[in-house]
């Protein structure tokens, strides 16, 4: 049964819309030496002065920059290392003055980048334009933007003038739902309370028929003073192109402890499930072809992470994942490369001896223009993934279950005492037995102990991690492997675990 019906009662609705976006600009012509050399030729500019040009060009456009700044009343701070956590300083500003809109903080550092220069080939005597890697100043500004919210604009300073903007989808969307006063709550980048899911998800889908690149070549000609120069003489501006890109569906339950009643044995299940043509298929992929995979691998991964479990699945550098954030269950796809997909485009055909235009499925490119591409995939592959999900046995362990778990048991003439399932220790060592690293390859007395046990090597410890996995075993909650000192989790310990993880509230997660 999907998902969405098996848990119908416990969840308010569902929204999908993009999360994380990283779009590059790029002066194409800029890029290319020929190109460039025309560019310097059609100003005039001799090979021999082009450093004194650009430097030129440079500080004209950091003034440019710290005129922007300090009209907005922000100090440029330099950051000795390009390592610093820019956006966490960003939003400590941010926090000083939370209604404040427009440009929150800015920053310059030195990074590695690739930048035009002129190169003496001594082979020949002459000058010639080339790109290379090299570092120059790089400015940050981020803007709590009246239409993006959150986001972020990197330009590099010397020639070719590359840009970087980071917008969010979620931030996006909470400021449609702004202008049209719907009530909302977000959590950590998700909406944790809508008041109308179906009006939500409408304005989230105008965001496909929105033009933005519009709004990021009106800021970037606040910023580079030189973009009239370079439309004049090369008749073109930035090529905006998807460097990430995250799609999420979040199924929104009613509240957190709806979620985390199934989700634990929900992504343990799904791990164990969904095999590598289940993987293959959510990608739209035909399994017959399965055996022709080149480009990368496919790739299953569970690991708990300190907000709680993650699980990901993984075909070259695309990828699906599902985690909860509050009360949502999210799917999120991201499509790093997105040659493996195709989009129907408009091409010239010369088989007829003359140039006919007709429709092609081609492999899909990265241009700002196929984003509503990238949405119509990613909700396929998030729909398939649903539709996939196993059903999950939400049962927990009886009460009598537990009474007798909390009794003494004898096996094989041996009497075995009680587990105290009040005891802080006792919850300690569920806890940890519980974890989703040891679902794959079990786990051992050593590795138990080395949590649970600040001095674990003594003779005296190690002998006592013996009788506890010996008593866990002894009540059904773990089992060994033959021949090996390797335990697993029974079933019955699974649902005592989730048990005793609501009870305590939480501990044991």
């Amino acid at each position: 049964m999907n998902i969405l019906k098996q848990y119908e009662s416990k969840i308010n609705g569902t929204l999908s819309t993009f999360d994380r976006l990283i779009i590059n600009g790029y002066i194409l012509s800029l890029q290319n030496p020929r190109l460039f050399l025309y560019y310097l030729n059609q100003n005039d500019i001799k090979l021999v002065d082009f450093h004194d040009f650009a430097q030129k060009q440079t500080e004209e456009l950091c003034q440019c920059i710290e005129n922007f700044a300090n009209t907005h009343k922000v100090h440029i701070q330099y950051l000795p290392t390009a390592k610093t956590d820019k956006d966490a300083l960003a939003r400590e500003a941010l926090e000083l003055n939370p209604e404040k809109y427009g440009l929150i903080a800015a920053f310059s550092t030195v990074e590695l980048c690739r930048a035009m220069t002129v190169k003496y080939m001594k082979d020949t005597g002459h000058l010639y334009p080339e790109s290379k890697h090299t570092k120059c100043k790089y400015y940050y500004l981020y803007f709590n933007d009246e239409e993006f919210g959150w986001m972020f604009f990197k330009i590099q300073t010397w020639f070719p003038y590359n840009v970087q903007i980071y917008i969010n989808g979620h931030e996006h969307l909470a400021k449609m739902l702004d202008k049209e006063g719907m009530q909302y709550e977000m959590f950590h980048n998700s909406f944790a309370y809508l008041d109308d899911f179906p009006k939500a998800q409408e304005l989230a889908d105008t965001m496909l028929s929105k033009k933005i690149s519009d709004s990021f070549d009106g800021l970037a000609n606040k910023l580079n003073p030189h973009l009239p120069n370079i439309k004049e003489k090369l008749n073109h501006s930035y090529y905006w192109c998807i460097d990430q890109c995250e799609f999420a569906t979040d199924i929104n339950f009613k509240t957190r402890e709806d979620l985390s009643s199934i989700y634990k044995k929900l992504v343990e299940t799904t791990y164990f499930t969904f095999s590598s043509e289940d993987i293959y298929s959510f990608f739209g992929r035909k399994i017959s072809y399965i055996q022709h995979l080149r480009t990368g691998d496919i790739i299953s991964d569970l690991r708990k992470r300190y907000q709680g479990y993650r699980i990901k699945f993984k075909i070259d550098h695309n990828q699906v994942k599902m985690y909860d954030k509050g009360n949502n269950l999210r799917i999120e796809v991201t499509i790093n490369n997105p040659r493996d997909f195709k989009i129907l485009k408009t091409v010239e055909d010369y088989s007829t001896g003359e140039v006919t235009n007709t429709k092609k499925w081609k492999p899909m490119g990265k241009s700002i223009a196929n984003l509503y591409r990238y949405a119509d995939i990613s909700n396929s592959i998030i729909q398939r993934f649903i539709n996939a999900l196993p059903e999950i046995d939400t049962d927990q362990i009886s009460l009598s279950s537990l009474n007798k778990i909390s009794q003494r048991t004898e096996v094989n003439g041996r009497v075995y005492s009680a587990l105290n399932l009040l005891n802080i220790e006792t919850l300690q060592l569920m806890s940890e037995i519980s974890k989703g690293k040891y679902l794959i390859n079990g786990f051992t007395n050593k590795d138990i102990r080395n949590v649970i046990f600040d001095d674990a090597e003594t003779a005296s410890n190690i002998n006592r991690m013996t009788r506890l996995l010996s008593k866990l075993k002894a009540h059904g909650v773990i089992k060994r492997v033959a021949k090996k000192n390797k335990y697993y989790l029974t079933e019955k310990g699974e649902k005592m675990t989730s048990s005793l993880l609501l009870y305590s509230n939480g501990i044991l997660l």
